[in-house]
């Protein structure tokens, strides 16, 4: 489902947990990260098709999630022609794209990379809101800036949990263990059964 100029609706999706980092996903097989990302179907609205691909490829269902906000226009980035099938070329430009922000309301355990018979990731991590668009790939890399920008100011504050650790001097003792970086950053969840799988085709 193309539109007149040549772009293919689709979804991005920026999932945050409590501590405002967001979920980040190795596609399988290969060295790139990237969001969760999907096309709308006909008949779909975009919200319809982000918890479809919220779903099929994180695991979650909307009970898991809530929306915080979601950008006001279409973000659209054109696809390098030696990524497009032949039989598309001159037809299929690339992708616009409404991206949402979500707010985690379950848990990690609550993931699951296998949810459908075809996954697109291999592993997954928190990471800091600003991710490292070096690991992108290099033509979607605008539209992730954009996005994280726009979507930047919604992002709810943290909870202030200071004031429990004043009294004990436990705030004291989690800086000299040099804990001001979350442990979640330095753990990459692998699923080993996908481990072995083939690389998926790109999906643009």
């Amino acid at each position: 489902m193309l539109d007149r100029e040549g772009f293919r609706p689709n979804v991005g999706i920026i999932l945050l947990n409590q501590r405002n980092q967001v979920f980040w996903g190795k596609r399988i097989r290969t060295h790139s990260w990237q969001f969760p990302q999907g096309g709308i179907k006909h008949g779909e609205t975009p919200e319809q098709a982000m918890f479809r691909e919220l779903h099929e490829e994180v695991g979650l269902h909307p009970e898991h999630v809530r929306i915080i906000a979601r950008t006001r226009d279409w973000l659209r980035y054109e696809v390098p022609e030696h990524y497009i099938r032949r039989d598309a070329r001159g037809h299929y430009k690339g992708q616009k794209q409404i991206w949402f922000l979500l707010q985690l309301m379950g848990r990690d355990t609550d993931m699951n990379l296998r949810a459908t018979t075809h996954p697109e990731f291999d592993a997954w991590r928190w990471h800091d809101y600003w991710v490292p668009l070096d690991v992108v790939i290099e033509f979607k890399r605008q539209v992730y800036e954009m996005a994280l920008t726009e979507l930047a100011r919604f992002i709810p504050p943290r909870p202030n949990h200071h004031n429990r650790y004043l009294r004990t001097g436990m705030r004291s003792q989690r800086r000299d263990e040099g804990t001001d970086t979350p442990r979640a950053l330095a753990t990459t969840c692998v699923d080993p059964a996908l481990a072995d799988l083939p690389p998926l085709e790109l999906k643009l």
